[in-house]
């Protein structure tokens, strides 16, 4: 793919999810980040601001404090069904965002 410049100008997104908050997801969409510029790929970042206030719970949206992609997590134990509700709306409004960033593009 990389040699014949398949995905050259298409367009790249990510998330990661780890049992921990940190667990490396900075890492982690780095890593696809570069791999999609490596590919000649367009790299939509969250476009989210952190919600980083005493008063902010694992309900809120961007809760983790995301840039370059979606960042979920979720404890090792725990089921896909208990994955905080701002982690999933956070998820949510990135696809959507992903969809208009194509559109426009098209």
């Amino acid at each position: 793919m990389w040699a014949k410049r398949a995905w050259q100008d298409k367009v790249f997104g990510g998330f990661t999810n780890s049992a921990s908050f940190n667990g490396d997801k900075q890492v982690t969409l780095i890593w696809m980040q570069t791999l999609a510029a490596q590919h000649g790929g367009i790299w939509v970042s969250l476009g989210l601001l952190p919600a980083n206030t005493k008063q902010a719970d694992r309900n809120d949206i961007n809760t983790l404090g995301g840039s370059i992609g979606a960042l979920v997590q979720t404890p090792a134990d725990a089921s896909v069904d208990e994955i905080p509700h701002g982690d999933i709306e956070t998820v949510k409004i990135y696809v959507a965002r992903i969809s208009e960033i194509i559109n426009k593009l098209d």
